[in-house]
């Protein structure tokens, strides 16, 4: 599993019927990360809703 499969920003848009990041990024954002600027996302955000409760317990 990639990091993008855990993100909570992947997400499946039925209008190209696949996922995608719907992290809120600029051109510049965009442009950065595409051409491997970054080491990990910076938008990265874990999407295991149940996270935060098994910490909790």
């Amino acid at each position: 599993m990639n990091q993008c499969e855990s993100c909570a920003y992947y997400i499946y848009d039925e209008d190209y019927d696949e996922y995608v990041c719907d992290a809120d990024m600029d051109e510049d954002d965009t442009a950065k990360l595409l051409s491997g600027h970054y080491r990990q996302c910076p938008f990265w955000r874990n999407g295991d809703e149940y996270d935060t409760v098994r910490h909790q317990i």
